[in-house]
């Protein structure tokens, strides 16, 4: 029977995958550009500011990976029920899911808070301690909310509508660069906070994004059926259990992956404010990039998802994975190009430190390298995640990111003395074994894929 099945045009697919990716996309850049503008703040302050924030971020996004990673069990679960039909589930999952996502923030803030005063003992340089201490004590109060605020935004992405999260993500942006701005360098009523400041300033609106999306998804006619917020429900621990049996692999996975840039951010921060400085801007650019195929890759997620869901077998799942692998190099070749031939045009946004800007030039001539192996290895594991295949791919992870790209990154960096440049070809080791790990893994799960049980040329 599914050897008479003809699967509609990949070129469809692929236009389907773009439609859905790129809101997400627009809203993960809008989330990069949210590090964008605390460096360019942070830089424009003044080089220890700048260097005390790449260090308070490194910290705060360290730990934030694996609630927000174990949170990614929500898109593949609501958009396998919703392409099933069983709509009236959604929403005692996505109650059970911000029950989670509280208890995530609450721990977060409780360890963001012990992180701060162990700056001095992990060996981070003195001059560097007391605005990477300042940032963290007041980014942790908007942890919470952001925890929730993701919560809501896979649950928005997961049925296929995903404008919410660019529209969200660029209002948030709107508010950081005036209060980021008054709050870092004093204006009005605000005192000059320096690093500090912009902690603050960013705490304040991850509240304003997290109580927006939370009026918009009561109020919405397109999430009325879902009956999100009509009962309370109080946390169950099996339907708690099953997110973190999905969720947590990931979360775990996700860390690796950021644990890797962190940890270099962290052990470059030991070199110094320039060193530390430079690899901030650097991995800021690189992250920016980044949204883009981490955006595609939440879209493979969802189309993976759906196609499970609907029964459309091995075929239409490797389709949904393809098209979206096809949209990642395309936008990977753009994203290279731009870095190899704009990198120093980059560097004079953040700083006007000539040593700061030289090193931070070079550095981004790596991450120019490592576009295609990134862009990879995040599709693949989004592709897996459609699939809820999250065990295996976490030890993969960890054998790729640490095994290989902190080992050797370490080696050449700090073991003989290469420095930052040595770090980033650690970096590129790493990401370029996730991806031949990752990939091959999809190819070889989409097939245990059960047999069609519809047409998968119906859409």
């Amino acid at each position: 029977m599914s050897s008479a099945i003809t699967p509609p045009p990949f070129g469809h697919e692929v236009r389907r995958t773009a439609v859905l990716a790129a809101p997400l996309v627009a809203g993960h850049v809008a989330t990069g550009l949210i590090g964008f503008v605390d460096s360019v703040i942070a830089g424009h302050h003044g080089t220890a500011t700048l260097a005390g924030v790449a260090v308070g971020t490194a910290i705060f996004w360290l730990p934030l990976m694996v609630p927000m990673g174990t949170l990614m069990a929500v898109p593949p679960s609501v958009s396998q029920l919703d392409g099933e039909g069983r709509h009236a589930e959604v929403g005692p999952l996505f109650r059970q899911a911000l029950w989670l996502a509280a208890g995530l923030g609450l721990a977060l803030f409780g360890l963001l808070t012990a992180l701060a005063a162990a700056l001095g003992p992990f060996g981070i340089a003195p001059d560097i301690v007391p605005g990477a201490t300042a940032f963290l004590h007041g980014i942790r109060w908007g942890v919470p909310a952001l925890t929730l605020y993701f919560c809501m935004r896979y649950l928005s992405d997961g049925l296929h509508w995903t404008l919410p999260t660019m529209v969200f993500g660029f209002g948030g942006l709107a508010v950081l660069v005036p209060m980021g701005y008054a709050l870092a360098f004093g204006w009005g009523p605000f005192p000059e906070g320096g690093a500090g400041g912009l902690g603050v300033a960013s705490a304040i609106m991850m509240w304003m994004q997290s109580i927006a999306f939370a009026l918009y998804l009561a109020l919405s006619k397109r999430f009325a059926r879902y009956q999100l917020f009509t009962r309370f429900d109080p946390p169950r621990w099996p339907e708690i259990r099953a997110l973190l049996r999905t969720g947590l692999p990931i979360g775990v996975t996700v860390t690796m992956e950021g644990s890797l840039f962190v940890v270099t951010a962290l052990l470059i921060g030991r070199l110094g404010e320039i060193e530390a400085a430079a690899h901030q801007i650097a991995i800021n650019v690189a992250a920016l990039c980044f949204m883009v195929p981490f955006g595609l890759a939440e879209a493979t997620t969802v189309r993976v998802g759906n196609a499970i869901g609907r029964g459309l077998g091995s075929a239409g799942v490797r389709r949904a994975g393809f098209a979206g692998l096809a949209l990642v190099l395309m936008t990977q070749t753009v994203s290279g190009v731009l870095l190899l031939l704009g990198h120093d045009h980059v560097v004079r946004i953040y700083t006007e430190d000539a040593a700061v800007a030289a090193l931070a030039g070079s550095l981004l001539l790596y991450a120019a390298a490592f576009q295609f192996p990134d862009g990879i290895q995040a599709l693949s594991a989004g592709a897996l995640r459609g699939l809820k295949d999250t065990r295996v791919p976490m030890f993969l992870a960890a054998a790729a990111y640490w095994g290989v790209g902190m080992a050797l990154g370490a080696t050449l960096g700090l073991g003989l003395g290469w420095g930052p440049k040595g770090m980033w070809i650690g970096l590129i080791a790493g990401l370029t074994v996730a991806a031949v790990l990752l990939g091959t893994r999809f190819l070889r799960s989409s097939w245990r894929v059960p047999a069609p049980t519809v047409d998968p040329t119906a859409q």
